[in-house]
């Protein structure tokens, strides 16, 4: 098949995606890209309000024409040879590079040829984390189009609303989770299911396909995927990313930090529908020659009997994850296991603590975010330090800075400006300014820089509590509670307070059997604390609310206390 024909004009992302620190906003004269539909290129911001990307050593550099989903596929089967294992699911069944490739060219045959998707469509995919998900989303890639991967529990309005925001035309669904797209009810939304009965349904159009799908040849800072944040605080934000970024996460953070090898075996937690996941699970393992397990189920009992099955070798998932699984651990064998990444969430150190001396395996704590895809802040091994996040990532660069975008000196908290090879682009949305400042990415969290350069993190922008005049940082807190060995989760948000301005509220869930008063956590808390920060309030739940990924939804129990308060 021959690559699609591409207009003759160059694409808004790339004439900013050579802009370098302290340089000029020039024009780079790249090709011309293949989108024949143009909506994620029109609808990019304004040159002006992109952040500085970095593009010299150590940052990767790739050509002008490249498609992920070929460099992700084909260069791996040239590399590490089509008999290797690429995909596991659960219940044993595997993939070889050689069958993924083979049933992602006969999806992208589809795409192209059945549905009528053209370069640049946007297409929605959805459904729980599995290899023919996965596959879908590569041969999105290959097609040259535009996937927009959403979580398997997205409700009917909020699929409406990411579909009216990215003018989504195409979708591919797992039959399961079709109830809910449907509902949406969203006007001249094809979908095509996948893994049904139906004659239309995707497995069956794929088996009368043959022969390899030569990729598209889209241009590398095309736009190959949005992915959209919660919208826990408001209309959520599209943040779209090129080619290149999918390449650039896996030679930055999985290349310097993971360091994965062919034989590795991941697995984990976060579904493709989250950046942490679509990069942990499918991007890295596919960039090293390595396979993936991909769990419909991941919670914590269900990841540990999988580690030990399928010997898994590296493990993403979240701070909570490592915490409940700690007591569980005794009858499952972990010695394939030697990498265990960290992110979504702040980790604990008391956690980490807890987790080394469990099992001796030292925790990758790092913090990325869904405008810069994944993760940009980190340390492995020795260089590990319990309590810190860790530093810069080649081919990255933080600081952390005033309101008005000033380096604070080390020791000092402030915001975390990031930039790198990948930047926010947020789809036609006026918060694009409030991320991006003077060139930066500014991530909403509150850090120190060490003077040895190592960054702590302190709380996100939003979750400091302001008592009597004193800043008081909730992770801080539920840190010294989680020492408290019947404390099995913890989250601390502040309540307004006419006297103190805020209270610091503690919400716990102790551990089975515990009968952990108030008075006796209070009596721990202050053991470890200065008295301003611990808790005035303790309220003991049976669980926390999270996101699918872990990670806390402090701005709901903030909500709680106020609807008390009414």
């Amino acid at each position: 098949m021959e690559p699609n024909s591409s207009p003759n004009t160059p694409t808004a992302a790339a004439d900013a995606s050579v802009r370098v620190p302290g340089a000029p906003h020039e024009p780079t004269g790249r090709a011309a890209g293949a989108h024949t539909d143009t909506f994620a290129r029109d609808h990019l911001p304004p040159p002006e309000q992109w952040p500085e990307l970095l593009l010299d050593d150590p940052a990767p550099r790739y050509p002008d024409r490249l498609n992920c989903g070929h460099e992700l596929l084909d260069r791996t089967v040239e590399e590490y040879g089509a008999d290797r294992p690429a995909l596991r699911s659960g219940d044993g069944g595997v993939w070889s590079y050689g069958e993924l490739r083979e049933t992602v060219d006969r999806i992208a045959q589809v795409l192209a040829e059945d549905l009528g998707v053209v370069p640049g469509n946007r297409v929605l995919l959805r459904g729980p984390t599995t290899p023919w998900l996965a596959a879908c989303w590569l041969a999105v890639m290959k097609a040259g189009a535009v996937a927009v991967t959403v979580l398997a529990q997205a409700r009917a309005a909020e699929l409406a609303t990411i579909c009216s925001l990215a003018r989504i035309g195409h979708a591919l669904c797992d039959a399961r989770s079709l109830e809910d797209l449907v509902a949406a009810d969203v006007d001249g939304l094809r979908i095509t299911p996948f893994g049904g009965e139906g004659p239309d349904d995707l497995t069956r159009l794929a088996e009368g396909r043959s022969g390899p799908y030569r990729a598209v040849d889209t241009a590398a800072d095309e736009v190959a995927l949005i992915a959209f944040t919660s919208g826990t605080t408001g209309r959520p934000k599209g943040c779209m990313h090129l080619h290149r970024d999918l390449l650039a996460i896996a030679d930055t953070f999985s290349q310097h930090v993971l360091r994965p090898s062919a034989d590795d075996v991941f697995a984990g937690s976060p579904p493709l529908g989250f950046t942490f996941g679509l990069g942990g699970l499918l991007v890295f393992p596919l960039r090293a020659g390595a396979s993936t397990l991909l769990l419909e189920q991941a919670g914590p009992q269900h990841l540990l009997p999988a580690l030990a099955r399928h010997r898994v070798s590296v493990l993403f998932t979240a701070p909570t994850a490592y915490r409940t699984m700690l007591g569980q651990l005794n009858g499952h064998d972990l010695s394939a296991l030697r990498r265990c990444v960290s992110a979504g969430e702040n980790l604990p150190e008391a956690t980490w603590r807890a987790w080394y001396e469990a099992t001796g395996l030292r925790i990758i704590n790092g913090i990325g975010a869904t405008e810069l895809l994944h993760i940009f802040i980190s340390a492995a091994d020795d260089a590990i330090r319990p309590g810190m996040t860790g530093v810069p990532v080649p081919g990255w660069q933080a600081r952390v800075v005033d309101e008005r975008g000033e380096e604070l000196p080390a020791g000092e908290p402030g915001l975390l400006a990031v930039r790198g090879p990948v930047g926010c682009r947020y789809l036609a949305d006026p918060r694009q300014t409030e991320y991006v400042r003077h060139g930066w990415n500014l991530t909403g969290d509150t850090f120190v820089r060490e003077p040895d350069g190592y960054f702590r993190y302190v709380a996100r922008a939003d979750d400091m509590i302001i008592s009597s005049g004193y800043n008081i940082a909730g992770p801080e807190v539920e840190d010294a509670l989680l020492r408290h060995p019947e404390v099995a989760e913890a989250a601390v948000v502040g309540r307004a307070d006419e006297l103190r301005g805020e209270i610091v509220v503690a919400h716990v869930v102790l551990t089975e059997g515990s009968e952990q008063t108030a008075d006796s956590l209070r009596a721990h808390m202050k053991a470890g604390l200065a008295p301003h920060k611990c808790p005035r309030v303790f309220v003991f739940e049976e669980s926390l609310p999270r996101t699918a990924t872990g990670k806390l939804q402090r701005f709901l129990l903030r909500e709680d206390l106020r609807e008390d308060r009414a």
